[in-house]
């Protein structure tokens, strides 16, 4: 990825949590986006080289989640002990987005890298958050392998899909912004 200057990241990290918190939960009832939770974890590991930019993402997040029980406006069915269990999740996310940040090459070909980068983090953050709710929360009487593994198939798609509409989008604009700037993708040969 390209070195960006400590104002762009600002710019992009002040972008990102905007999106998290626009689209993470129902406060923002008017809005119907899909969640961008996991792109927003993925993007800020590829984009923004602070470390710190993980907690705070991840403090808002709860903040968000915290804030929206406490109003009303959600219930508290997924807060339990394995709430804690997005962290490790989330930062499975955030350690993809590192990962592809030293695996991209301005060639075409890093957009199938990208992609199976997105799947693998994807998936891991999937077991570790929704694994976790299903064997740690308390909610299901007789949590087994057996009762999670359909869970999968069921829930993953929309997760996927919703993280890949804003890594998608987010690849595009990298894209505009590599064309305006006058700079073209190689093609690997």
């Amino acid at each position: 990825m390209p070195v960006l200057s400590p104002r762009s990241q600002l710019l992009i990290g002040l972008v990102l949590a905007l999106l998290l918190a626009v689209t993470r939960g129902q406060h923002f009832a008017t809005l119907n986006l899909p969640s961008a939770s996991w792109a927003v974890f993925f993007l800020a590991g590829v984009l923004l080289h602070p470390r710190w930019v993980f907690p705070a993402l991840f403090v808002l997040a709860s903040a968000l989640d915290f804030a929206m029980v406490a109003s009303g406006t959600v219930t508290d069915w997924c807060t339990s002990p394995a709430y804690w269990m997005l962290l490790p999740a989330y930062g499975a996310l955030w350690l993809g987005g590192r990962l592809y940040a030293r695996w991209h090459r301005e060639q075409a070909v890093s957009l199938v890298t990208l992609a199976l980068t997105v799947l693998v983090a994807a998936l891991v953050c999937h077991l570790l958050s929704s694994g976790g709710f299903y064997f740690l929360s308390g909610r299901y009487a007789e949590p087994s392998l057996a009762g999670f593994l359909p869970r999968i198939g069921h829930y993953y798609p929309r997760f996927l899909g919703n993280m890949a509409l804003y890594v998608g989008v987010a690849s595009l604009l990298y894209l505009g912004w590599r064309a305006a700037s006058g700079l073209k993708p190689r093609v690997a040969g």
